[in-house]
């Protein structure tokens, strides 16, 4: 068995890694067993770029990495109106332009190392196209599962990047049992099932800490959806707190919208969404994400905390951001909304973290309701 292998997150069944398997045999979800050897010496690589990290990633036995010239996004500082100052990963400035970059690359390189000819994804945005464009330059053809009702500027991204489309009628859950059946016995790159890609999401939380001067911040503003960056920054903040790294945990902060918060009410003890509402925030309108549960357990462990914002705070802190020279997707905004939501509400929100997790330009639709209120 190499240094790394899946193991179910129920019975502790292990398996060997393979492109094929991506769910337990009892339709368990699978988590990676991978233990880095971290110090801070080995952050000192030339490369300035994702893979400066890649000896804390399962890769070890591939020969050619899958990448499109993945950057260390910048920290910038920014003031907001009401006078509460953060910094702020810009993730938007990927190669596709989301921070789903992170997770393609790493599991892209790790299902080409594997043999991979063929995968197939199901999603509605970001993930989608970060997949059909790492697929891309792998070599390996793509098909892409999602609502019939996409957004056609986000469909024309995909298939730009020579993804086959499957439109299915229905809603995000209905995509995802369409995918889930012809994914059997196939290749199924999925941001939420493999856990191979939050290995990829956990490169924000390193790029940070090397940023901060290795000094943890207290709590990292995160948005909420099927959690792929929760998860993943858990995983990293984990890897080098349990180093001695750094010398605290973040606090992980995840936000969602009161159009779409079924977490958010689990974790307050409130009572379940009735319906599902029509957001800004479509990236993070997950209704039932499948690793609900461990994304509360890295809330909880963390010591951090749910945050739900509303419209009204997506469009003003959007019209905000741009107002300074940020063109940012929705979704980016409300999870910046949560951020000054959280600073409100906090003692001390000093060193606290977020980021725009994606480009303004993928989302032309919601950003013209913004501003023309349509």
């Amino acid at each position: 068995m190499s240094n790394f292998y899946f193991i179910d997150t129920k019975g502790n069944k292990t398996y060997e890694t393979s492109a094929y398997q991506w769910i337990g045999d009892d339709g368990e979800l699978l988590d990676l067993w991978f233990k880095p050897k971290i110090s801070q010496e080995k952050f000192h690589q030339k490369k300035f770029s994702l893979w400066r990290y890649l000896e804390f990633l399962p890769l070890n036995e591939a020969k050619e990495l899958v990448s499109l010239g993945e950057p260390i996004t910048p920290l910038v500082e920014i003031t907001f109106l009401n006078g509460f100052t953060a910094k702020i990963k810009q993730d938007q400035l990927f190669p596709t332009g989301s921070y789903k970059d992170r997770g393609a690359a790493v599991l892209i390189s790790f299902l080409k190392m594997l043999g991979a000819k063929h995968i197939l994804q199901d999603s509605s945005g970001n993930a989608g196209a970060s997949i059909a464009a790492y697929a891309a330059q792998a070599g390996i053809t793509c098909e892409i599962f999602l609502p019939a009702d996409t957004a056609p500027n986000k469909i024309l991204q995909m298939q730009a990047y020579g993804a086959k489309i499957r439109k299915i009628e229905g809603d995000r859950a209905a995509t995802a049992k369409a995918t889930l059946i012809a994914a059997k016995g196939k290749v199924y790159a999925s941001h939420s099932y493999n856990p191979v890609f939050f290995q990829g999401t956990k490169t924000f939380a390193y790029e940070l800490i090397e940023q901060l001067n290795f000094i943890a911040p207290k709590a990292v503003v995160l948005p909420a959806g099927n959690g792929t960056l929760l998860l993943g920054c858990y995983i990293g903040f984990s890897e080098m707190y349990e180093s001695g790294l750094i010398s605290q945990m973040p606090k992980l902060v995840a936000v969602q919208t009161s159009a779409c918060n079924p977490l958010y009410r689990k974790f307050f003890g409130l009572n379940p969404m009735e319906k599902i509402n029509k957001t800004l925030a479509e990236g993070i309108a997950i209704p039932d994400p499948i690793r609900g549960e461990q994304m509360l357990e890295a809330v909880k462990k963390t010591g951090g905390t749910f945050i739900s914002v509303e419209e009204e705070e997506i469009g003003a802190t959007w019209k905000e951001l741009a107002a300074k020279g940020f063109f940012i997707e929705p979704t980016s905004a409300a999870t910046i909304a949560g951020l000054l939501k959280y600073a409100a509400n906090t003692a001390d929100s000093s060193e606290t973290v977020s980021l725009f997790s994606g480009n303004g330009l993928k989302s032309s639709d919601k950003i013209n309701q913004i501003i023309f209120n349509s």
